[in-house]
């Protein structure tokens, strides 16, 4: 800590000594007085990193570095602290102790440890995004492939949402991208413990990861009903949360258990490469599939919607669920404008649920629930407004369009006489300060501000009829206040000093205040009852014992009132606290209609249909469009050509072949995002769509060098398909591009064969496979009557796109696949495009033309080839 030998001996520097070494791994801020304060090295590198001054302050003889800041900006530099630079800061706070009327004197103590995954109510989080903390647990460092020896679990503290699982080693990596963690938790590792797989992993994705010692004496109530790996990583969190959060630890709920089966699994690769919730080429939320498709309005909405295209469901039946309350709000569009208003005054109700869990919140935050529990109350109300109009209006009502909805809402549990208790309590509007004006009587808004910071003038909070007792203190209240506005008429009368005035300040207490003493003084100073105290130019002040009386007795009966205030408060923040579950419950259901209101609004301006879902391998799509690629060209007054899909049990993979940018990669996402969207239980961008639910899905597209993890671009491209070739199942849908570049053109088509025959033989999934290897259509048999492959390639269909050329040299692409094989990729068009030189483009082409007449091997070897290396394979 840089302190020498003798070290300063006054209780604040013992206290600040005391806590830096029970926290050596935090940054310690000491609240003293209205500021906060660092000292020590530590201030240091505090006043580096905030770029505030460094200063000293000298103790016992001994000068000790220095810095602090108002608290008024501790949000913003706990920003830079933990956000930042991921740095734990100990917030050491002071409580007043009781002196009896000496000066003030002071305990101080840690109460909290902030670290970038324990976020409960700090301003700079961001309300649309989770902040989730993880905790991983492994029962041998060395999992085996395909076991789940991983448990998981990960709790965002800000909401309270708790979640566990069991993962084999090589889904971590991908439940990772799910989760997008803020923090890692790990146990302890001793020092000669042999290398661990999963710390080897976080480390080469950059995670922050932090510790815990094991706590064997954790409660086990979480053992009976989740895995031996699952409990201990919820033990884990736990352990870590009370170390950190101590005075402020929320009860936790239950964690819910997540199981493989529930939901389709989107590996790593994938979540980035397709922009789910985030841009590749920019790294923030513009340009990703979310950016174009949220069309929530509450912060807890688009949280789950992040979630759910993460992980869209597997199950038709609550697809279809989802996709008919979609349906329904997509035919009554003043109903969703109605209801979506609505949901525009409801408040983060997890959120503020939270804070008073963790023993914080403020009046604002009850007013913030009630209000969003009135919004529900609306929601319902209209809903069967809208319904009574129908049976009205409509000749034949069907009860089976409102199914939806009826089962959605009868789920919401009614709150109404927790609402009605708020109601009764607090007041509307924002507590108004009303006292000062009474109280003081004063003339200058700086002497109001001062009088008001001191002498106990209070916000009315609570309605002064909400109890008995409030209102025999505001009625006693009053009483001294009219006595208040009758005394000071009746001194300026007697003592004939219309400048006199009552008022109160923390240098001169209660006084008598003479605005013209030349004037209206006379009388005064020669009645002993008055004091003087201080003078000016033109103004006196008195010491008046009867208003020193009664203004005590307005501070006592003010200071009574705050006090009865704040047990109603804190009586009805733990009636809220005790509707936690039931505020969680309803929240979810408001999330999932939000989500469902955006999704209809959604497809009425983008055009979207409601996708079939069947429990098979089928996926057809009509004009299929890219979200994304298509809003984007929108935007620039381009349209979006469509593409069009049918993969089937006896058409599983399609090769496809045509030009550079040509579209062949724009039409692999769009099928993809096509059944994240579809299983997500949103409509999708085409004419028509069939989708067979996808449990897996893959994707080997847009590789680049990792430089980290000492990999070639080739390299990473074959640890992702190898990972597809292990992982693909009959029900999986896989897209791959230029799978076997990076190499040799005979090694990459090897490659290329190989790959595609095991994904038709062995994974047998549904799969586009693109490639500029033309030679690979003969390697699969290609046949160009039925545009399919022959033997065990009889299930493999092609398709390419094309250029347009004119007589001019001018050329366009057409983005419209065709069946059959391009064999022609149009590179030289495409350096032409990008300004190669004239003389380097003519130099190209001669060497095209020349390399053409040597082809190394006409179609018909090929296709023997191909049929003898799989006669042996399958042999």
């Amino acid at each position: 800590m840089g302190v020498s030998p003798k070290q300063p001996r006054n209780s604040l520097a013992t206290e600040i000594l005391t806590n830096l070494s029970r926290f050596p791994h935090c940054i310690l801020l000491t609240r003293v007085g209205q500021f906060y304060e660092s000292y020590f090295d530590q201030a240091n590198q505090v006043a580096r990193l905030l770029g505030i001054k460094l200063t000293s302050r000298v103790w016992d003889k001994q000068d000790v570095s220095m810095c602090g800041f108002p608290i008024m900006h501790l949000d913003k530099y706990l920003k830079v602290l933990v956000q930042q630079h991921k740095l734990f800061v100990a917030m050491c706070e002071e409580f007043p102790r009781y002196t009896n009327g000496q000066k003030p004197e002071y305990d101080r103590r840690v109460v909290r440890i902030i670290t970038p995954g324990t976020l409960i109510d700090e301003p700079f989080l961001n309300p649309f995004e989770n902040n989730f903390l993880l905790a991983i647990s492994a029962d041998s460092p060395s999992c085996e492939p395909g076991t789940p020896g991983v448990g998981l679990a990960w709790i965002d503290v800000s909401t309270g949402e708790f979640f566990t699982k069991s993962t084999p080693l090589e889904g971590l990596k991908d439940d990772l991208a799910r989760i997008s963690p803020r923090e890692i938790v790990l146990a302890t590792q001793p020092t000669d413990r042999p290398h661990n797989p999963i710390r080897q992993l976080l480390k080469d994705e950059g995670l922050f990861l932090t510790s815990v010692e094991p706590c064997n004496s954790t409660s086990h109530q979480y053992d009976r009903a989740y895995t031996a790996e699952e409990s201990v990583a919820i033990n884990m969190l736990t352990t870590y949360l009370q170390a950190n959060l101590m005075e402020r630890m929320p009860q936790l709920s239950a964690p819910n258990r997540e199981g493989l089966e529930e939901r389709m699994q989107i590996d790593s690769h994938t979540i980035k490469a397709l922009e789910i919730h985030e841009s590749a080429r920019e790294g923030g939320l513009t340009g990703s599939l979310l950016s174009v498709i949220k069309r929530t309005v509450t912060g807890s909405g688009m949280r789950s919607l992040t979630r759910r295209l993460c992980s869209p469901s597997t199950s038709q039946k609550d697809i279809e669920a989802r996709q008919s309350l979609v349906a329904f709000f997509y035919h009554r569009p003043h109903l969703r404008d109605d209801i979506i208003r609505s949901l525009q005054d409801s408040e983060d109700a997890c959120r503020i649920v939270q804070r008073f869990l963790s023993c914080k919140g403020e009046p604002k935050d009850l007013l913030a629930i009630n209000r969003t529990i009135q919004v529900w109350t609306t929601i319902r109300n209209r809903v069967e407004l809208e319904k009574a109009m129908e049976r009205r209006e409509r000749d034949s009502f069907r009860g089976d369009d409102w199914s939806s909805v009826n089962t959605l809402l009868s789920k919401i549990i009614s709150l109404h006489d927790l609402s009605t208790r708020i109601t009764l309590a607090l007041e509307d509007v924002e507590p108004q300060a009303s006292l000062p004006d009474e109280f003081l009587g004063a003339d200058s808004p700086e002497s109001e501000q001062k009088s008001s910071s001191v002498y106990g003038t209070y916000k009315r909070i609570i309605r002064p009829e909400f109890s008995g007792e409030l209102a025999a203190l505001h009625d006693a209240l009053c009483v001294l206040l009219e006595r208040r506005r009758d005394l000071e008429p009746s001194l300026q009368i007697q003592y004939n000093a219309p400048s006199l005035t009552l008022r109160s300040n923390p240098a001169q207490g209660m006084h008598v205040h003479i605005g013209r003493a030349k004037r209206d003084e006379v009388k005064i100073k020669s009645d002993t009852s008055f004091i003087a105290i201080s003078e000016s130019a033109s103004t006196r002040s008195y010491f008046y014992q009867p208003w020193s009386q009664l203004g005590a007795q307005i501070v006592e009966a003010t200071a009574s009132i705050s006090n009865a205030e704040k047990e109603v408060f804190n009586s009805l923040r733990d009636e809220v606290k005790a509707f936690t579950s039931q505020l969680r419950h309803n929240a979810g259901l408001i999330d999932e209609l939000d989500i469902a209101l955006g999704f209809a609004k959604l497809a009425v301006e983008l055009k979207f249909v409601r996708p079939v879902i069947k429990d098979d391998a089928t996926f057809e799509v009509a004009d299929g469009r890219h979200p994304t690629v298509e809003l984007g060209l929108l935007t620039s007054g381009r349209p979006f050509t469509p593409n069009s899909v049918a993969l089937k049990p006896h058409s599983r993979l399609h090769v496809i072949t045509g030009p550079n940018m040509a579209g062949k990669s724009t039409f692999l996402r769009q099928t993809a995002l096509i059944a994240i969207l579809a299983q997500t239980g949103s409509f999708v961008p085409a004419e028509h769509a069939v989708v067979g639910i996808v449990d897996k899905l893959f994707s080997r597209v847009g590789a680049k060098d990792d430089l980290f993890r000492d990999r070639s671009t080739f390299m990473v491209e074959m640890v992702e398909t190898a990972e597809i070739l292990r992982r693909a199942t009959a029900k999986s849908l896989v897209i791959m591009d230029e799978v076997g570049r990076g190499t040799t053109v005979k090694d990459g088509l090897a490659i290329a064969f190989a790959t595609v025959h095991h994904l038709v033989v062995h994974n047998q999934c549904r799969t586009l496979f693109a490639t500029h290897f033309h030679e690979l259509a003969d390697l699969l048999a290609y046949n160009e009557v039925n545009h399919h492959g022959n033997g065990v390639f009889c299930d493999v269909g092609f398709y390419c796109t094309d250029v347009h050329e004119t007589e001019d040299n001018f050329f366009t692409y057409s983005h419209r696949l065709r069946p059959g094989v391009n064999r022609n990729s149009h590179g030289l068009k495409v350096a032409q495009l990008a300004g190669i030189p004239d003389s380097a483009l003519l130099l190209a082409k001669n060497a095209l033309a020349a390399l053409q007449t040597q082809q190394f091997m006409n179609p018909k070897e090929l296709s023997d080839i191909g049929r003898g290396l799989t006669t042996v394979t399958t042999s």
